[in-house]
């Protein structure tokens, strides 16, 4: 159980290890950084109470596995994940953010934006390994997990924190800062959720859904380090 738990959250703390050395002007204390990680665990079990509240409204069952089709595999990620998650995680930066006096950099906001992401993260994967543990399975969910699930976490907390800092400070006010704030995050989440429901349609599409998978990655993870970058810049 240790091991497995261990091996839950190594990618975790390898990702926020590296966001808070990249935050090299003004380290944002660790206490504001942990409470950031608790609300990130909170943001989990109120995006599953959306999750489930939004797929009864639809009339959906939750997970990849009822995917029959590429649209219903889509409209499941975005449902069932992208939207929910990603509102919450938005609804425990704002919480967070509003009274912090620590806030006070542009990158600041991509720092708690992921702190939040991988508190989230780091439960939804110590739950995806215990769930494999009984056949032995955690360790290649772990792999693909630490690969996959958990830096697309992170890109999308990226993305978030930095629409979030520009609308905050004052840089760009626009209406369209503003629905990129919640809109990049869950798009990004929604198509990246919706490729990996996708892949249990059929072998063409399985193999298709690969590359286009890889792709996807390679150009969200590139525009992360972009705003990463460019914030720290600023």
């Amino acid at each position: 159980m240790p091991l497995v738990i261990l091996a839950a959250l190594a990618p975790v703390v390898a990702i926020l290890w590296y966001i808070y050395r990249k935050d090299k002007l003004q380290p944002e204390p660790p206490i504001w950084l942990m409470k950031a990680f608790g609300f990130g665990v909170i943001s989990a079990f109120l995006g599953l109470c959306l999750s489930i509240a939004i797929c009864s409204s639809f009339e959906i069952e939750i997970g990849e596995s009822v995917c029959t089709n590429i649209p219903e595999a889509f409209a499941n990620a975005f449902l069932s994940a992208a939207i929910p998650e990603e509102a919450a995680k938005l609804l425990m930066l704002w919480l967070l953010l509003r009274k912090n006096p620590h806030y006070d950099e542009l990158f600041d906001g991509i720092v708690y934006a992921v702190f939040i992401g991988m508190g989230f993260a780091g439960l939804e994967n110590i739950e995806y390994l215990l769930g494999g543990i009984a056949d032995g399975s955690w360790v290649g969910i772990g792999i693909r997990r630490a690969l996959l699930a958990v830096p697309g976490h992170a890109l999308f907390a990226v993305l978030m924190g930095y629409y979030y800092s520009l609308y905050h400070f004052g840089i760009d006010r626009s209406t369209k800062t503003m629905i990129m704030i919640p809109a990049a995050p869950i798009l990004a989440h929604g198509i990246w959720d919706g490729i990996i429901f996708s892949l249990q349609v059929n072998e063409v599409v399985s193999v298709a859904g690969i590359i286009i998978f890889f792709i996807f990655f390679y150009k969200l993870k590139k525009k992360g380090k972009e705003k990463i970058e460019r914030l720290m810049n600023q």
